[in-house]
C-alpha cells in the first residue's frame, strides 16, 4: 500500500527525475521539506547536486532550504548554477544579496537592487541606504532613508532606521530628535527603539530622561534588555551606544525588520529566510536569534530551535529567558533529562532571577517530580518582593504538586491562595473543587466551584467531567449522566474520562452500556486504573465499592 504523503510526491516527481533514477532521493528531500525538516531535506538536496541532478526544480527547492538554514554560501552555490541555466528565481537574488554584504561587495549588492530587487520596495530601500552609509558617503544614506519615508506606510521603518544611522555616527541629537518625535511625530514604540533611544538620551548626559522612558517601557512590557538598562543606567552607568554599532549591523537590522513586520501575517518559510539573513550579517542579533528559534519551534524543528536558542550570549540580559526556551523545546523533543539539566545549571547560573526557579518547577511537575518540584515552587515564592494577582498559577501549580504527593492540606491552603489572586480562575475552581470532593469534605463549596468552572470553560472535557463526577459522588446519578456524556464528547481518547462514564452509567442502570465505557477506557490505556476497571469488568461496580468499602453516595461533614 503507498502512503497517502508517498503518493503525492510521487506524483510531483518531474519526468527528468524519474528517468535518471534519483527517485528516492529526490523522494526523500520532497517529504523532508513537506514536514518541514529543513536539515534532512538539505542533505538529500546535497547528494542530488553532488551527483548533478540539477533539474530546476530541484535547485529551486535546494535554494530555499540552504537558505532557510541560514547557509547563504551554499544558497549563492545553488543560485550560480541557475543563472548558468538561464533559470530566473526571487530567492536566488536574495540568496547572492546576503552573500554579497558578507563579503563587503556592495557594488554586486548595489547591482541587485537596480535589478528586480531582492526583497520588495521596503526591504531593498532600507538595504540601499544601509550601503551608502557603508561606503561612507552618510549625505546619501540619509536622503535615502528621507526618500522610503516618502511612502505612508514605509515611514516608520524608515524614520526609525534613519535615526539607528545617525547614531551609529555619532548625530545622538539628530537620533534623539527622530526617536523623541520631535522631527516627524511618535514613532512606533518598538522594544529596539526604546533600547536605542535610551542609549542615546545616556550619550548626550540625558539620564534621567533614559530612566524615565524605560521605567514607563518597563511598566507594560517584560523585557530583560530593557530592565538591565534601567539597572545599569540608575546605578550611574552611561552605556554606548550598541543597538545599531555599524552599517553592516543596520543591514541585519532591515532583515529583522521584515522578519518581525511579516511574522503571523506572512509564510513562516519567508518569514524565516529574512529572520537568518539577518543572522547571516549579525550573528549576535539576539532577538533575531530568538524570533528564529520561535518560527522553528512552531514548526516542531525542536533540535534547530534549541541550537539556536543555545546561540544567545551567555552575557545578554536575555540569556535565561533563551535558556528557558530551550529547555521547552528539549521537553517537546522529548529530551528530558537535557531540559532538566539546562534549567538546573540555570539556578546555578542565573538563580537570583524567579523565573528560572518557576521554570524549573514547572518543568519537574510536567515530568511528575512532584516533591522536588515542590521544592523549586517554594524557592520561587519565597523571592517574590511582593504577591500581585499575576502570581496566582505559582501557588496553583504548587498546590498541584502538593496534591500528588497526598499532601492535601497543603495543596488546598495553596489552591485557595490562588482563588484570593484570582477568584475567576476555572483550573483553580475545578481542581480545588474536585479535591474536595474527592476529600469528602466541603461538598457544597466544591460543587459551587466546579459550576462556575463549567459557566466560564462549558467546552472543557475535563471540568465537564469534574462536575459530573461531583454529582455522581453525591449521589446524584442522573444528573451526573448528561455532563458525563458531554465530557466523553469533548475528550473522546480520554481513559479517566471514559471510565467515568462507566461508572455513571453503571450506577442508573444502564449496564450493558456501562461494560462498553470500560472496555473502551482499557483500550485507551489508563495506567494505574488498569487493575480497577478490569475488576469492574469481572464482578461489577457494586462489588468493587463494597471491596473498597464506599457502598453508597459519600455524605458532605458541613451539612
Amino acid at each position: 500500500m503507498i502512503r497517502p504523503l508517498l503518493l503525492a510526491a510521487t506524483l510531483l516527481l518531474p519526468p527528468a527525475v524519474q528517468a535518471q533514477g534519483v527517485a528516492g532521493p529526490y523522494l526523500a528531500a520532497r517529504i523532508a521539506g513537506f514536514g518541514n525538516d529543513h536539515t534532512a531535506a538539505a542533505e538529500y538536496y546535497a547528494t542530488l547536486l553532488e551527483q548533478d541532478h540539477a533539474t530546476p526544480q530541484v535547485l529551486e527547492n535546494a535554494l530555499i532550504i540552504y537558505s532557510v538554514l541560514g547557509d547563504f554560501r551554499s544558497a549563492r552555490e545553488v543560485a550560480d548554477r541557475m543563472d548558468e541555466s538561464g533559470q530566473v528565481s526571487q530567492f536566488a537574488a536574495s540568496a547572492r544579496m546576503v552573500a554579497a554584504l558578507q563579503d563587503g561587495r556592495f557594488g554586486d549588492a548595489r547591482d541587485l537592487l537596480s535589478g528586480d530587487g531582492v526583497g520588495g520596495a521596503l526591504l531593498d530601500g532600507l538595504l540601499a541606504a544601509w550601503i551608502e552609509a557603508a561606503d561612507g558617503d552618510m549625505g546619501a544614506a540619509l536622503d535615502g532613508f528621507d526618500r522610503l519615508a516618502e511612502t505612508e506606510s514605509f515611514a516608520p521603518f524608515a524614520q526609525m532606521h534613519k535615526a539607528f544611522a545617525l547614531a551609529q555616527a555619532g548625530d545622538f541629537e539628530g537620533a534623539d530628535a527622530i526617536f523623541s518625535g520631535e522631527e516627524n511625530g511618535p514613532l512606533n514604540a518598538t522594544t529596539r527603539g526604546i533600547e536605542a533611544h535610551a542609549q542615546v538620551l545616556a550619550q548626550l548626559g540625558r539620564s534621567e530622561d533614559a530612566l524615565e522612558l524605560l521605567q514607563k517601557a518597563n511598566e507594560v512590557t517584560n523585557s530583560a534588555t530593557l530592565r538591565d538598562l534601567e539597572d545599569r543606567i540608575a546605578a550611574g552607568e552611561r552605556p554606548p551606544y550598541d543597538v545599531v554599532a555599524t552599517p553592516m549591523d543596520g543591514m541585519a537590522e532591515a532583515y529583522f525588520t521584515l522578519a518581525a513586520l511579516l511574522m503571523g501575517d506572512s509564510s513562516v518559510t519567508f518569514t524565516l529566510l529574512n529572520a537568518r539573513a539577518a543572522l547571516a550579517l549579525r550573528p549576535t542579533h539576539v532577538e533575531g536569534l530568538l524570533l528564529t528559534a520561535d518560527l522553528l519551534e512552531g514548526q516542531e524543528q525542536y533540535a534547530l530551535a534549541a541550537e539556536v536558542f543555545a546561540a544567545v550570549p551567555r552575557d545578554d540580559p536575555g540569556f535565561h529567558e533563551a535558556e528557558i526556551a530551550r529547555a521547552d523545546v528539549l521537553l517537546a523533543s522529548g529530551q528530558d533529562e537535557a531540559a532538566i539539566e539546562v534549567l538546573s545549571s540555570l539556578t546555578r547560573s542565573n538563580g537570583e532571577e524567579i523565573d528560572v526557579w518557576a521554570a524549573y518547577a514547572d518543568a519537574l511537575r510536567r515530568l511528575e517530580r512532584f516533591a522536588p518540584a515542590a521544592v523549586a515552587y517554594d524557592r520561587s515564592i519565597d523571592m517574590l518582593p511582593e504577591v500581585t494577582p499575576r502570581h496566582w498559577f505559582l501557588f496553583y501549580a504548587r498546590g498541584v504538586a502538593h496534591e500528588q504527593l497526598d499532601e492535601w492540606p497543603a495543596a488546598e491552603a495553596d489552591f485557595r491562595r490562588a482563588l484570593d489572586l484570582n477568584p475567576d480562575q476555572p483550573n483553580v475552581l475545578n481542581y480545588l473543587g474536585y479535591g474536595l470532593v474527592e476529600q469528602r469534605s466541603k461538598l457544597d463549596e466544591a460543587l459551587d466551584m466546579i459550576e462556575r468552572a463549567v459557566a466560564a470553560r462549558p467546552d472543557d472535557g475535563y471540568i465537564t467531567d469534574s462536575l459530573a463526577w461531583v454529582y455522581y459522588r453525591l449521589g446524584r446519578h442522573e444528573d451526573a449522566v448528561e455532563p458525563m456524556e458531554r465530557a466523553v464528547m469533548l475528550n473522546p481518547l480520554d481513559p479517566l474520562i471514559n471510565d467515568h462514564l462507566g461508572d455513571v452509567l453503571w450506577s442508573v442502570g444502564r449496564k450493558r452500556e456501562a461494560e462498553f465505557q470500560w472496555r473502551r477506557a482499557l483500550s485507551l490505556d489508563p495506567k494505574e486504573e488498569i487493575d480497577r476497571i478490569r475488576r469492574k469488568l469481572e464482578v461489577g461496580l457494586d462489588r468493587v465499592l463494597e471491596e473498597e468499602g464506599e457502598a453508597g453516595p459519600i455524605e458532605a461533614a458541613d451539612r
